[in-house]
């Protein structure tokens, strides 16, 4: 079996995400739980199947960006769709803004996500949400009054919206976007209208920070309500539905979260401590099994402790997977894993001991190989990225050792060019000590990847990137 190079560079796309569900990618899929800290998606997966079904339960997941949390959520999604779960699954940056996002948004997007699921289950009905479909009326008024329409008109984008409607009443409005079609309130399937009917209005908010700032102010002093009717008319009887169909509950798992952008809101508290500090009280309310990501800079602030009270639960982090020890030493166990990250694309019919003995084909050497593994730190979107980089320096096989140097010396420059005097100190003290203390070290070093975190049996550790690490102001 043998390869060429477009084949390499298409296998190995860093911007993928492997889902276990089909069958191409189960055969990509690299298990690294034993290395990472044993079984943390068995775990969650415990928390609700085995511990709670029965009652709601909220998580929270965090870790780098690029590190794998995407492909273990939807590991976590599918085990749970084996125990007879039904599980919603969506990226949340699809649906909201993460630099200007507040509870009404993520809840809506929630509502939005779940109808949409139960609306593709045969034997699903439910009865139409007047609570929603009041919110829903009023959001309609008001985008028609923004824009500065008359009694009825054409919203951008919207389609008709009728401003005949009174708060809490009727919804008699046909509202509509390109590619979604219309969805009207005298329509018989509730659900129907709370999925399109939530996806056309906050779509058209969504581009306009004027339509979705004043979108906001009128949901926001209404979240009592509007968990109230997600509660009451969404998920009870939803789950109520699903359990008479033979399911065992719901879970929601809201991913893309941990990409908020650490904003300061106008009153100056910055965005995520805003969102899962102040207000973690309202997101813990929907009746139903939730999973949150969250950005890893919580893990760094102050406000760690009110965190976990408010949620009555400890974020649980997805760490590098190491390729060395604290001590320099190579991790024995780590590194192969990391190897097969590669391997399993480039030859994802054979077994490891097959892949193993066509490194050759792929790379100069077996140490060239291990120089990239070494390099990424663990990384698994970097180690692809470094890949996809190189075979475009290359263009050919086997990929040679001073292709990856070329690729390693363009990607430490490009990283020094943002680093200041004295993140270089603080760079030097992680070097040393293995540890980042503080919101400042956070938000200097991990957020810009300039720390990797790992983990083992004596806890939580930290590194310098391994690209960055010959700088010769780390020696210094």
């Amino acid at each position: 079996m043998s390869i060429d190079i477009r084949q390499l560079f298409q296998a190995t796309n860093p911007g993928y995400t492997l889902n276990v569900e089909n069958e191409a990618d189960r055969q990509l899929y690299i298990d690294f739980s034993g290395v990472r800290g044993s079984g943390l998606v068995s775990e969650m997966r415990e928390n609700i199947s085995f511990f709670s079904p029965n009652d709601p339960t909220v998580q929270l997941f965090t870790g780098h960006i690029g590190c794998g949390k995407s492909t273990e959520l939807l590991r976590l999604a599918s085990e749970l769709r084996q125990e007879g779960f039904h599980v919603v699954y969506f990226e949340s940056s699809r649906d909201l803004e993460v630099g200007d996002v507040d509870i009404s948004d993520i809840l809506m997007a929630i509502a939005r996500r779940v109808s949409e699921s139960l609306m593709q289950i045969e034997n699903v009905e439910l009865k139409k949400p007047k609570g929603l479909q009041g919110l829903l009326s009023g959001a309609a008024k008001l985008l028609q009054t923004e824009i500065d329409l008359s009694a009825e008109a054409t919203l951008p984008g919207l389609g008709k919206v009728s401003a005949s409607t009174e708060e809490g009443g009727s919804f008699s409005a046909d509202v509509g976007v390109p590619g979604l079609g219309q969805v009207s309130a005298s329509d018989s399937d509730g659900i129907s209208l709370v999925a399109l009917g939530i996806g056309k209005i906050t779509a058209r908010a969504k581009n306009s920070p004027e339509l979705r700032s004043k979108l906001r102010e009128y949901l926001e002093v209404r979240t009592t309500n509007v968990l109230e009717s997600i509660n009451r008319e969404l998920l009870e009887p939803g789950i109520a539905r699903l359990k008479e169909i033979g399911k065992k509950g719901l879970v929601v798992i809201v991913d893309n979260l941990d990409r908020v952008e650490r904003k300061p809101k106008p009153w100056g508290r910055p965005q995520p401590e805003y969102l899962f500090v102040d207000r973690g009280e309202q997101l813990r309310q929907l009746n139903c099994h939730v999973v949150y990501t969250i950005p890893l800079a919580l893990l760094y602030s102050n406000d760690l402790n009110q965190l976990s009270s408010r949620f009555n639960t400890d974020p649980v982090v997805l760490p590098m997977v190491p390729v060395c020890h604290r001590d320099g030493r190579e991790h024995t166990e780590g590194l192969p894993l990391v190897r097969e990250i590669v391997l399993a694309r480039a030859y994802p019919g054979l077994s490891s001991e097959e892949r193993q003995a066509k490194i050759t084909e792929l790379f100069d050497t077996p140490e060239t190989f291990d120089r990239l593994c070494k390099i990424s730190g663990g990384h698994v979107r970097e180690i692809l990225r470094l890949l996809n980089d190189w075979i475009k320096k290359d263009r050919k096989l086997p990929l040679s050792h001073e292709g990856l140097e070329k690729v390693i010396r363009t990607r430490r420059n490009h990283m020094m060019l943002a680093i200041t005097d004295d993140e270089w100190e603080l760079l030097r003290q992680v070097r040393d000590r293995k540890k980042v203390m503080g919101e400042e070290g956070y938000d200097t070093l991990i957020s810009s990847m300039f720390v990797y975190e790992y983990r083992d049996d004596d806890g939580y550790w930290f590194d310098v990137n391994p690209i960055l690490a010959s700088a010769p102001e780390l020696k210094a």
